[in-house]
């Protein structure tokens, strides 16, 4: 039995990598509507809209970012305080712009 839990692991985590996580963002928003006082009128009710938005473009979206960007950004977001949507969506869309950008010797050209 020990010799399958190798597989088994690798198997959660491609078919995880497949489908958008689901993350308990009630944490996240009660932490952001507790700092609103200093920062302005920001609601539970509107982080909660955006995290549902977030999630939304998520599922639409989610096969278009490579494999390890998903894996990275979905480890990230979890990391460092309660995960959020939002956050895992800014992510990715940095990790997808990042990969299109131009390589540096293409846009050179050599004069002589």
């Amino acid at each position: 039995m020990p010799a399958l839990l190798p597989a088994i692991l690798a198997t959660h985590l491609v078919l995880t990598a497949q489908e958008v996580p689901k993350l308990d963002v009630e944490p996240a928003c009660k932490a952001a509507t507790s700092a609103a006082v200093r920062i302005g009128d920001r609601t539970s009710n509107a982080c909660m809209q955006d995290e549902n938005a977030a999630q939304a473009k998520l599922k639409q979206e989610w096969r278009t970012f490579s494999d390890s960007a998903r894996s990275r950004c979905t480890r990230l977001s979890k990391v460092g305080g309660p995960p959020s949507y939002v956050e895992l969506l800014t992510c990715l869309e940095l990790a997808k712009a990042a990969r299109e950008l131009p390589n540096d010797h293409e846009d050179k050209q050599i004069e002589r």
